[in-house]
């Protein structure tokens, strides 16, 4: 069966000629994201650490039809940055289309003092989000300034403004991302930029990976208790906020499962 994407003049794709880079995309929310934005005529650069995850995904793209290609980059240490952006420049161009993706979810109490799992979160949530909006701005802002449409999506999450206890610093990183995204959308729209923060709720990932055996049963009794949304789900809304057109700019969006209130 042909895919959906090679049935389709490229130009009638809601995303062709487009350049986009999505980082946290070696798996869950940021590889469903990178794959449809791929499928709506995109071309995507694949960020992540895990190179074989990317060179996968990527394989799986560009036999569909689409254009893909990964770069290993690790968004907490900025030398690894400058080079994943340099070749992102030099194989795709000019970025019009950036979402940040990449995250680390951990349990770490307070009263544990667990300050390398506060670290980790910290550097991979809120200040790799930062190094990638300081790295892609100024193209954001040329590509607006010609007409085209510029987009940053953060990822953010409801922890940014719901409490789960043992989960204050991954809240608060979260809570710094979604301010953040408030805070650059004022800087940016007058060139505009759109700037848009999407929360989800309790989603299919990877994400719960990372946690101690005693967390994971207690997600999974969440699972069981709500049912989560799928990745392509935040996937999909990702692909509408970007595809309006650019004097529209849909700035904060809560994504969650029916039974989560």
């Amino acid at each position: 069966m042909t895919s959906t994407v090679l049935q389709q003049s490229t130009s009638t794709l809601p995303l062709a000629g487009r350049s986009a880079v999505v980082t946290g995309a070696a798996s869950g929310i940021g590889a469903a994201i990178a794959e449809r934005l791929a499928a709506d005529g995109a071309s995507v650069a694949l960020v992540a650490r895990r190179t074989d995850r990317l060179d996968e995904l990527a394989g799986r793209i560009t036999a569909g039809g689409g254009s893909a290609f990964g770069v290993g980059m690790d968004v907490t240490q900025q030398d690894s940055v400058d080079r994943g952006v340099e070749v992102i420049g030099e194989r795709l161009g000019r970025v019009d289309l950036v979402v940040n993706s990449a995250g680390v979810m951990l349990s770490a109490p307070i009263e544990q003092a667990r300050s390398d799992d506060w670290a980790r979160m910290i550097d991979t949530n809120l200040t790799g989000t930062l190094r990638l909006i300081g790295a892609f701005t100024p193209g954001l802002i040329e590509a607006a300034g010609e007409g085209g449409t510029a987009d940053l999506v953060n990822i953010s999450s409801i922890g940014s403004h719901l409490v789960f206890p043992g989960y204050g610093v991954y809240g608060a990183t979260k809570a710094a991302v979604t301010q953040l995204s408030n805070a650059i959308r004022a800087d940016l729209s007058p060139y505009d930029v759109r700037v848009t923060n999407v929360e989800p709720g309790l989603t299919e990932s990877e994400l719960g990976t990372h946690l101690s055996e005693e967390a994971q049963a207690g997600l999974a009794g969440m699972f069981d208790a709500i049912g989560p949304i799928a990745s392509a789900d935040v996937a999909d809304l990702v692909a509408y906020v970007v595809s309006r057109r650019r004097e529209v700019n849909l700035s904060h969006l809560v994504v969650l499962p029916t039974r989560q209130a």
